[in-house]
Protein backbone atom coordinates (compact mmCIF):
# COMPACT_ATOMS: atom_id res chain seq x y z
CA UNK A 1 0.00 0.00 0.00
CA UNK A 2 1.48 3.02 -1.04
CA UNK A 3 2.01 5.85 1.58
CA UNK A 4 -0.85 8.47 0.27
CA UNK A 5 -3.57 5.15 1.14
CA UNK A 6 -2.10 4.74 4.65
CA UNK A 7 -2.36 8.70 5.15
CA UNK A 8 -5.97 8.14 4.93
CA UNK A 9 -6.34 4.98 6.94
CA UNK A 10 -4.36 6.83 9.67
CA UNK A 11 -6.94 9.93 9.28
CA UNK A 12 -9.93 6.84 9.60
CA UNK A 13 -8.52 5.55 12.57
CA UNK A 14 -7.88 9.49 13.88
CA UNK A 15 -11.30 10.45 13.79
CA UNK A 16 -12.41 7.45 15.60
CA UNK A 17 -9.94 8.34 18.52
CA UNK A 18 -10.43 11.40 18.58
CA UNK A 19 -14.61 11.17 19.12
CA UNK A 20 -13.62 9.59 22.26
CA UNK A 21 -12.30 12.71 23.90
CA UNK A 22 -15.13 14.71 23.47
CA UNK A 23 -17.42 12.15 25.10
CA UNK A 24 -15.19 11.41 27.99
CA UNK A 25 -14.22 14.72 28.14
CA UNK A 26 -17.00 16.58 28.76
CA UNK A 27 -18.09 14.20 31.03
CA UNK A 28 -14.45 15.34 33.08
CA UNK A 29 -13.46 19.17 31.93
CA UNK A 30 -15.45 20.56 34.99
CA UNK A 31 -13.78 18.50 37.49
CA UNK A 32 -10.28 19.40 36.89
CA UNK A 33 -8.15 22.52 35.44
CA UNK A 34 -7.68 22.11 31.65
CA UNK A 35 -4.07 23.41 32.44
CA UNK A 36 -3.55 20.81 34.91
CA UNK A 37 -5.12 18.07 32.68
CA UNK A 38 -3.42 18.73 29.24
CA UNK A 39 0.00 19.01 31.61
CA UNK A 40 -0.49 15.33 32.91
CA UNK A 41 -1.40 13.82 29.34
CA UNK A 42 1.57 15.59 27.30
CA UNK A 43 4.07 14.25 29.79
CA UNK A 44 2.13 10.58 30.00
CA UNK A 45 1.85 10.82 26.03
CA UNK A 46 5.59 11.53 25.65
CA UNK A 47 6.74 8.94 27.74
CA UNK A 48 4.31 6.33 25.47
CA UNK A 49 6.30 8.36 22.05
CA UNK A 50 9.77 8.40 23.78
CA UNK A 51 9.45 4.89 24.60
CA UNK A 52 7.99 3.81 21.29
CA UNK A 53 10.98 6.20 19.00
CA UNK A 54 13.63 4.88 20.94
CA UNK A 55 12.65 1.28 19.93
CA UNK A 56 11.59 2.33 16.50
CA UNK A 57 14.05 4.71 15.27
CA UNK A 58 16.33 5.67 18.15
CA UNK A 59 16.70 8.93 19.52
CA UNK A 60 19.66 10.75 17.77
CA UNK A 61 20.74 14.71 17.89
CA UNK A 62 20.40 15.09 14.80
CA UNK A 63 16.65 14.39 14.96
CA UNK A 64 16.31 17.38 17.22
CA UNK A 65 17.98 19.99 15.16
CA UNK A 66 16.59 23.49 15.71
CA UNK A 67 14.22 22.64 18.43
CA UNK A 68 12.47 25.87 18.42
CA UNK A 69 10.70 23.85 15.68
CA UNK A 70 9.12 21.65 18.75
CA UNK A 71 8.05 24.52 20.46
CA UNK A 72 6.18 25.86 17.44
CA UNK A 73 4.18 23.09 17.10
CA UNK A 74 4.03 21.73 20.97
CA UNK A 75 2.70 25.17 21.31
CA UNK A 76 -0.09 24.96 18.83
CA UNK A 77 -1.57 21.66 19.50
CA UNK A 78 -1.23 22.74 23.37
CA UNK A 79 -3.55 25.87 22.62
CA UNK A 80 -5.99 23.80 20.74
CA UNK A 81 -5.88 21.05 23.78
CA UNK A 82 -6.60 23.34 26.33
CA UNK A 83 -9.37 25.64 24.47
CA UNK A 84 -10.86 22.63 23.80
CA UNK A 85 -11.75 21.64 27.55
CA UNK A 86 -12.40 24.91 28.59
CA UNK A 87 -14.93 24.97 25.39
CA UNK A 88 -16.58 21.48 26.58
CA UNK A 89 -17.18 22.70 29.95
CA UNK A 90 -20.17 23.98 28.41
CA UNK A 91 -20.45 22.69 24.68
CA UNK A 92 -22.21 19.58 24.42
CA UNK A 93 -20.13 16.88 22.91
CA UNK A 94 -22.03 16.47 18.84
CA UNK A 95 -21.99 20.36 19.25
CA UNK A 96 -17.85 20.54 19.85
CA UNK A 97 -17.32 17.99 17.45
CA UNK A 98 -18.62 20.05 14.77
CA UNK A 99 -17.17 22.89 15.55
CA UNK A 100 -14.27 20.64 14.80
CA UNK A 101 -15.43 19.96 11.40
CA UNK A 102 -14.82 23.28 10.51
CA UNK A 103 -10.89 23.19 10.79
CA UNK A 104 -10.84 21.72 7.08
CA UNK A 105 -11.59 24.68 5.82
CA UNK A 106 -9.86 26.47 8.09
CA UNK A 107 -6.81 23.97 7.11
CA UNK A 108 -7.48 24.95 3.35
CA UNK A 109 -7.00 28.73 4.02
CA UNK A 110 -3.62 28.11 5.84
CA UNK A 111 -2.24 25.50 3.83
CA UNK A 112 -2.57 27.99 0.61
CA UNK A 113 -0.49 30.76 2.84
CA UNK A 114 2.32 28.44 4.29
CA UNK A 115 2.51 25.77 1.68
CA UNK A 116 0.29 27.55 -1.59
CA UNK A 117 -1.66 24.63 -1.59
CA UNK A 118 -4.08 25.57 -4.14
CA UNK A 119 -7.76 24.30 -3.52
CA UNK A 120 -10.13 23.74 -6.80
CA UNK A 121 -13.25 24.38 -7.10
CA UNK A 122 -15.01 21.38 -6.61
CA UNK A 123 -12.94 20.32 -3.19
CA UNK A 124 -14.09 23.99 -2.23
CA UNK A 125 -17.71 22.70 -2.86
CA UNK A 126 -16.98 19.75 -1.02
CA UNK A 127 -15.55 21.96 2.39
CA UNK A 128 -18.25 24.51 1.57
CA UNK A 129 -21.23 21.31 2.09
CA UNK A 130 -19.03 20.08 4.90
CA UNK A 131 -19.11 23.64 6.75
CA UNK A 132 -22.91 24.08 6.16
CA UNK A 133 -23.18 20.52 8.10
CA UNK A 134 -21.01 21.88 10.73
CA UNK A 135 -22.78 25.10 10.92
CA UNK A 136 -26.20 23.09 10.90
CA UNK A 137 -25.43 20.83 14.17
CA UNK A 138 -23.99 23.71 16.12
CA UNK A 139 -27.04 26.10 15.48
CA UNK A 140 -28.72 22.39 16.40
CA UNK A 141 -30.96 22.98 12.99
CA UNK A 142 -32.74 26.19 14.85
CA UNK A 143 -33.54 28.38 12.01
CA UNK A 144 -34.37 31.33 14.56
CA UNK A 145 -30.75 30.81 16.26
CA UNK A 146 -28.81 31.28 13.21
CA UNK A 147 -30.40 34.32 12.32
CA UNK A 148 -29.92 35.90 15.65
CA UNK A 149 -26.16 34.05 15.46
CA UNK A 150 -26.66 32.66 18.68
CA UNK A 151 -23.47 30.00 19.39
CA UNK A 152 -22.77 29.55 22.66
CA UNK A 153 -19.57 30.29 24.56
CA UNK A 154 -17.81 26.74 24.85
CA UNK A 155 -18.66 26.65 20.62
CA UNK A 156 -16.81 30.09 20.53
CA UNK A 157 -13.79 29.15 22.67
CA UNK A 158 -13.17 26.12 21.05
CA UNK A 159 -13.04 27.30 17.47
CA UNK A 160 -10.17 29.18 18.52
CA UNK A 161 -8.73 26.25 19.18
CA UNK A 162 -9.62 24.83 16.03
CA UNK A 163 -7.85 27.53 14.13
CA UNK A 164 -4.69 26.70 16.36
CA UNK A 165 -5.13 22.93 14.95
CA UNK A 166 -5.67 24.33 11.19
CA UNK A 167 -2.03 25.99 11.31
CA UNK A 168 -0.41 23.25 13.27
CA UNK A 169 -1.51 20.39 10.55
CA UNK A 170 0.65 22.59 7.32
CA UNK A 171 3.12 23.79 9.89
CA UNK A 172 4.01 19.83 10.11
CA UNK A 173 4.97 19.81 6.72
CA UNK A 174 6.71 22.81 6.58
CA UNK A 175 9.05 22.30 9.72
CA UNK A 176 9.45 18.72 9.13
CA UNK A 177 13.11 17.87 7.96
CA UNK A 178 13.26 14.27 7.61
CA UNK A 179 12.41 12.91 10.82
CA UNK A 180 10.27 10.10 11.46
CA UNK A 181 6.95 11.20 12.22
CA UNK A 182 7.04 8.81 16.14
CA UNK A 183 10.72 10.80 16.60
CA UNK A 184 8.80 14.30 15.45
CA UNK A 185 5.73 13.65 17.49
CA UNK A 186 8.33 13.58 20.70
CA UNK A 187 9.56 16.16 20.13
CA UNK A 188 6.51 18.14 19.99
CA UNK A 189 5.19 16.23 23.10
CA UNK A 190 7.85 17.51 25.16
CA UNK A 191 7.75 20.80 23.79
CA UNK A 192 4.26 20.87 24.50
CA UNK A 193 4.23 19.25 28.62
CA UNK A 194 6.92 22.33 29.18
CA UNK A 195 4.57 25.40 27.46
CA UNK A 196 1.84 23.84 29.41
CA UNK A 197 3.61 23.19 32.97
CA UNK A 198 5.12 26.79 32.17
CA UNK A 199 1.90 28.75 31.61
CA UNK A 200 -0.23 25.92 33.69
CA UNK A 201 2.12 25.89 36.91
CA UNK A 202 -0.65 27.49 39.32
CA UNK A 203 -3.59 24.96 37.97
CA UNK A 204 -1.11 21.76 38.52
CA UNK A 205 0.56 23.34 42.05
CA UNK A 206 -3.80 23.59 43.12
CA UNK A 207 -4.82 20.43 41.63
CA UNK A 208 -5.45 17.24 44.37
CA UNK A 209 -4.18 14.80 42.29
CA UNK A 210 -4.93 12.12 45.41
CA UNK A 211 -8.61 12.78 45.11
CA UNK A 212 -9.61 12.54 41.52
CA UNK A 213 -12.35 10.24 40.34
CA UNK A 214 -11.71 7.10 38.79
CA UNK A 215 -13.82 8.42 35.61
CA UNK A 216 -11.07 11.38 35.95
CA UNK A 217 -8.43 9.40 35.19
CA UNK A 218 -9.81 7.12 32.71
CA UNK A 219 -10.32 9.96 30.78
CA UNK A 220 -6.20 11.12 31.30
CA UNK A 221 -5.09 8.18 29.98
CA UNK A 222 -7.53 7.84 27.43
CA UNK A 223 -6.93 11.31 25.90
CA UNK A 224 -3.37 10.99 26.65
CA UNK A 225 -2.60 7.49 25.34
CA UNK A 226 -5.37 7.28 22.02
CA UNK A 227 -6.09 10.62 21.82
CA UNK A 228 -2.85 12.60 21.96
CA UNK A 229 0.04 10.02 21.02
CA UNK A 230 -1.65 7.55 18.79
CA UNK A 231 -3.19 10.19 17.13
CA UNK A 232 -0.26 12.37 17.07
CA UNK A 233 1.56 9.97 15.16
CA UNK A 234 -1.65 9.39 12.85
CA UNK A 235 -1.81 13.07 12.12
CA UNK A 236 1.83 13.73 11.11
CA UNK A 237 2.17 10.83 9.32
CA UNK A 238 -0.73 11.99 7.37
CA UNK A 239 0.32 15.38 7.04
CA UNK A 240 3.56 14.58 5.42
CA UNK A 241 1.92 12.35 2.51
CA UNK A 242 -1.62 14.46 1.81
CA UNK A 243 -2.83 18.21 1.63
CA UNK A 244 -3.57 19.80 4.44
CA UNK A 245 -7.23 20.49 3.54
CA UNK A 246 -7.65 16.77 2.76
CA UNK A 247 -5.80 15.76 5.49
CA UNK A 248 -8.36 17.67 7.92
CA UNK A 249 -11.17 16.33 5.96
CA UNK A 250 -11.83 13.60 8.17
CA UNK A 251 -12.53 15.78 10.72
CA UNK A 252 -16.23 15.55 9.05
CA UNK A 253 -16.85 12.11 10.64
CA UNK A 254 -16.17 13.05 14.04
CA UNK A 255 -19.79 14.44 15.35
CA UNK A 256 -20.32 10.85 13.86
CA UNK A 257 -18.08 8.54 15.67
CA UNK A 258 -19.14 11.05 18.40
CA UNK A 259 -22.74 9.98 18.05
CA UNK A 260 -21.61 6.09 18.58
CA UNK A 261 -19.40 7.21 21.56
CA UNK A 262 -22.62 9.03 23.13
CA UNK A 263 -24.88 6.03 22.34
CA UNK A 264 -22.30 3.91 23.99
CA UNK A 265 -22.10 5.56 26.93
CA UNK A 266 -25.75 5.62 27.72
CA UNK A 267 -26.36 9.39 26.77
CA UNK A 268 -28.77 8.78 24.16
CA UNK A 269 -29.53 9.72 19.98
CA UNK A 270 -29.23 13.22 18.87
CA UNK A 271 -32.53 14.82 17.58
CA UNK A 272 -33.13 13.84 13.80
CA UNK A 273 -32.76 17.40 12.63
CA UNK A 274 -29.39 17.30 14.30
CA UNK A 275 -28.81 13.94 12.48
CA UNK A 276 -29.11 16.18 9.04
CA UNK A 277 -26.23 18.31 9.57
CA UNK A 278 -24.07 15.49 10.43
CA UNK A 279 -25.40 13.53 7.12
CA UNK A 280 -23.97 16.42 4.98
CA UNK A 281 -20.40 16.15 6.91
CA UNK A 282 -20.38 12.73 5.93
CA UNK A 283 -21.42 13.90 2.25
CA UNK A 284 -18.55 16.15 1.74
CA UNK A 285 -16.43 13.69 3.01
CA UNK A 286 -17.21 10.83 0.31
CA UNK A 287 -16.84 13.69 -2.23
CA UNK A 288 -13.25 14.61 -1.27
CA UNK A 289 -12.81 10.45 -1.38
CA UNK A 290 -14.33 9.79 -4.35
CA UNK A 291 -12.00 11.99 -5.85
CA UNK A 292 -14.22 14.64 -7.18
CA UNK A 293 -12.58 17.09 -5.15
CA UNK A 294 -8.62 17.29 -5.08
CA UNK A 295 -6.19 19.37 -3.68
CA UNK A 296 -2.97 20.21 -6.41
CA UNK A 297 -0.12 20.61 -4.72
CA UNK A 298 2.30 24.05 -5.35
Amino acid sequence: MSPYYRGHLAMLLFSALVAGSFSLGSMVANDIAPMALNAIRFVIAGVVIGVAAHLTHGLRPAHFRAPWRFAVLGGLFAVYFVLMFYGLQTAPPVSAAAVFTLTPVLSAVFGFLLLRQITTLPMALALAIGGAGAIWVIFRGDLSAMRAFEVGQGEITYFWGCVAHAIYTPMVRRLNRGEPAVVFTFGTLVAGAIILTLFGWQDIRATDWASLSSLVWIAILYVAVFASAATFVLLQYASLHLPSAKVMAYTYLTPSWVILWEIALGKGVPDVIVLLGIALSVLALVMLLEGRARTSKA
